[in-house]
């Protein structure tokens, strides 16, 4: 019974097939748009994690600025001031800590020969291009003798290389920032855009206490980043760093903290957290056009029903049971949600790829989102096909034979 119900389902499909193809296509689209939509959540959440990744787990980011004792929150920043000192304090005494650095940045123009170009500089220390993963392509990085002689040398990105010195190799070149000369010593490794679409390439990288003392005339530091040797004793590392600039800074037992710090494993596990409800939104978004497409199977098993009342009643009276012709639409509306699901599959992996390619969005096709989806559409032709399939086993078989 069952073999003949599949059979005749394809058979009422071919010949209807603009009715079926339009059917169909209500499931087909949404389908696919929950793969599709599920794929770009599950890009966004890998991209997450990698450019977080890229930076460390292991994190430890502070900047000044904490609360004040009204409860506002101050701006990072702003209140009392983190120091080249504190960095050096909390490098002594924290134990776990694998680097350290201190920087500080601005935006200036800068020029070499007749090209300009404005770009972020950061006043660094050596220690910052293994936090940071940075790499040259050519010459070298800052080192100890460039921080203690407040040299005027420059480690620069490759936007920056290729917008200063278009005809060739800049390691040695002189450009000047804010008028002032540097001498390029290394070129870094491009690095692409960073998460939040910024050029990670176009950065002038300088000692910190040039930057400093020659040109902003600060004594401060922006921000200290600490590297704890892995991420397994990063809390115990933050408690003991929070516990060091307490006391250099006088806080009192109970008083607010006039800085922040920013623990990079919680910051992932916000931002995975909020990618995980990204795509759970979009799936949800996505599954309301599946929604439609079983409303869709619904109304036009209710006119199969309707053109076929007399065929049931002929069925009928030849001894079909309730449940023969109760399986006998269930099957029909079951291979409709079938054959769509599986044409959809094939459409959100191909509108994946499309938009991957085209976009330039990163997207990671589920397997377990194609089995939920088509599982999902099974379900919708068998659950809006049970009204009008038991709605043609109650026919009366006389009724039925009568009607015109």
């Amino acid at each position: 019974m069952l073999n003949e119900s599949i059979k005749m389902a394809l058979q009422g499909m071919v010949s209807n097939k603009l009715r079926t193809f339009l059917t169909l296509l209500g499931i087909i689209i949404g389908v696919g748009a929950v793969i599709a939509m599920v794929s770009l959540g599950f890009g966004l959440k890998e991209n997450v994690k990698s450019n977080i990744s890229k930076l460390g787990s292991n994190l430890l980011i502070i900047t000044s600025g904490g609360r004040t004792s009204t409860g506002a929150r101050l701006a990072a920043g702003e209140g009392v001031k983190l120091t080249y000192d504190d960095m050096q304090a909390i490098g002594k005494q924290v134990d776990g800590i694998a680097n350290i650095t201190a920087s500080v940045n601005r935006s200036y123009q800068m020029v070499a020969g007749n090209q300009n170009w404005t770009s972020r500089v950061e006043g660094t220390t050596p220690s910052n291009f293994t936090i940071s993963s940075l790499e040259v392509d050519d010459g070298r990085i800052l080192n100890d003798r460039d921080l203690i002689s407040r040299g005027r040398v420059a480690v620069i990105g490759k936007t920056v290389a290729d917008s200063l010195f278009p005809e060739g190799n800049p390691v040695g070149k002189i450009m000047r920032i804010n008028k002032a000369p540097f001498q390029v010593v290394g070129v870094l490794k491009s690095k692409g855009q960073g998460s939040m679409g910024m050029d990670q390439d176009d950065v002038v990288y300088v000692p910190l206490t040039t930057a400093q003392n020659r040109m902003m005339g600060i004594t401060n530091v922006q921000r200290i980043t600490v590297q704890a040797e892995n991420e397994n004793i990063i809390n115990d590392v933050q408690a003991d760093v929070e516990q060091v600039l307490r006391t250099r800074h006088k806080i009192k037992e109970g008083a607010n903290d006039d800085f922040t710090v920013g623990n990079m494993a919680q910051i992932m596990e916000t931002m995975m957290e909020t990618a995980n409800n990204i795509t759970i939104l979009l799936g949800c978004i996505a599954a309301i056009s599946l929604l439609v497409g079983g409303i869709g199977i619904m109304n036009i098993m209710l006119v199969s029903v309707t053109e076929r009342t007399r065929e049931i009643g002929i069925r009928k009276a030849l001894g079909a049971t309730y449940n023969n012709i109760l399986l006998q639409f269930l099957v029909e509306s079951m291979v409709i949600g079938i054959i769509g699901g599986t044409l959809g599959v094939m459409l959100g992996i191909g509108a994946s790829c499309i938009i991957s390619s085209m976009a330039g969005w990163n997207t990671v096709i589920s397997v377990w989102a194609i089995v939920i989806a088509v599982i999902f559409s099974v379900g919708i032709g068998l659950f809006f096909g049970i009204y009008p399939a038991r709605k043609a086993a109650l026919l009366d078989p006389i009724d039925a034979l009568r009607y015109e």
